[in-house]
């Protein structure tokens, strides 16, 4: 169904999307990105011009903005994120517009072996009719999480153009770094002042979810011993052989990304780097229970003793950090917000649904330090790869939900 805001969302979407704003885990700045400024800065250029006030851009790379109250209600945040996920190329994004979509395979200028075919993506067999917008073959289209963002700048435009509208305050955020799991410091719940919150960075439409993975990041370091080749005869230990054997004992058949599913969480190695003196294994663990997640840290850390033990010259260590929590632990004891936003969904005709994410967003973070903050549907499809593709019209019914939701968040 086309809406009055398509050619809008159209519009930025293609924009931002055409912006370098990849974020990068190597690098301990914040942002991580210099790029990501590009996006930000004009985010804050937008929302002044706009009319939005306190329009600021923190030393810590948030946008943040107010839209004043037109009715009385609680404080509501409003998130997306800026930056575009490491995982695949980033540079030199093309976006491009299939009108009508006619229910037929996608092919790509730029990569004449790809195809995205409705029989492998059956959402995409729904659309038929709709404006469908991909990448054009070598880079990711980036609407992780640019369509969120091209959403919130929508309605909001929307909104101080039509005074009339009831709504509370609404605090804007527009954040670095969710990629990389750093894209909620310690200063922002604070920063944002609102009593609760919603990030725009879910997939299908109708799907409000208030439950997310839990997840903790590995680093194992492995450390041998160096020697000239030619003279290693019983001396040399070689930490390539080490990292590998590590990788062979872990889960492989089961555990994994790939085949695991709904509720079952995994072990991911998601990079190796070094040479034979020293390796550096890159790992995330995840779970939606915190005894799930502890388990799985205690199996990558019995592996790596295990090889330690089978080579006592070597040096091996195993380091887990706490990433983010499932946002279940908090939400479910005041399921406030996500009720609003079912009642939301309802009032615009869309049938809610509810379920998992088997990934996280600042809403975990965010959650966890106190603001709660499910998170809402953007209509964002096969995102961080080639095949990533939005419908204009499922952001549009983004949008008349996300002015639904302020709308009803006056009735609370």
């Amino acid at each position: 169904m086309k809406t009055q805001f398509d050619a809008e969302l159209e519009d930025r979407l293609t924009r931002y999307a055409a912006i370098d704003s990849q974020s990068d885990a190597a690098s301990p700045s914040r942002p991580s990105s210099r790029n990501q400024f590009a996006m930000l800065s004009l985010l804050r250029d937008e929302l002044t011009a706009m009319g939005a006030e306190e329009v600021t851009l923190t030393d810590y790379g948030v946008v943040l903005a107010t839209i004043p109250a037109t009715a009385p209600g609680p404080v509501v945040g409003l998130l997306a994120h800026v930056d575009t996920a490491p995982q695949f190329n980033a540079t030199g994004v093309k976006p491009r517009v299939i009108r009508n979509y006619d229910g037929q395979d996608i092919t790509y200028p730029d990569n004449n072996e790809l195809v995205l075919s409705p029989a492998a993506s059956p959402y995409l067999a729904s659309k038929t009719g709709h404006d469908i917008i991909t990448a054009s073959g070598t880079t990711l289209l980036g609407g992780d999480d640019k369509a969120g963002v091209a959403i919130i700048m929508t309605a909001a435009r929307h909104l101080l153009e039509n005074p009339e509208l009831p709504h509370p305050k609404l605090r804007l955020a527009f954040t670095p770094d969710e990629e990389i799991g750093r894209g909620v410091g310690p200063e922002l719940p604070k920063d944002l002042a609102c009593d609760f919150a919603y990030t725009f960075d879910g997939g299908r439409v109708g799907e409000i979810e208030y439950e997310t993975f839990s997840a903790d990041g590995a680093v194992v370091t492995v450390r041998g011993v160096s020697i000239h080749p030619g003279y290693a005869t019983g001396k040399l230990v070689n930490a390539t052989h080490l990292a590998s054997k590590i990788v062979s004992m872990l889960p492989q058949a089961t555990m994994t990304p790939e085949t695991t599913a709904e509720r079952e969480g995994f072990i991911h190695i998601t990079n190796m780097t070094g040479d034979a003196f020293e390796m550096t294994l890159t790992l995330i663990l995840r779970d939606f229970e915190r005894e799930g997640l502890a388990e799985k840290g205690d199996l990558l850390r019995q592996v790596c003793a295990a090889v330690q033990a089978g080579e006592p010259r070597a040096r091996i260590t195993c380091e887990i950090s706490p990433q983010y929590r499932n946002m279940r632990y908090w939400l479910e004891n005041d399921m406030t917000p996500v009720e609003l936003a079912w009642a939301a969904a309802r009032r615009v005709g869309l049938d809610p649904v509810s379920v998992p994410i088997r990934g996280g967003t600042d809403g975990s973070r965010l959650t966890e330090q106190g603001v709660p903050c499910p998170n809402l549907f953007t209509g964002m499809q096969n995102i961080h790869g080639p095949l990533e593709w939005i419908s204009v019209q499922d952001m549009g019914a983004a949008t008349g939900f996300c002015l639904a939701l302020v709308a009803e968040a006056t009735s609370r």
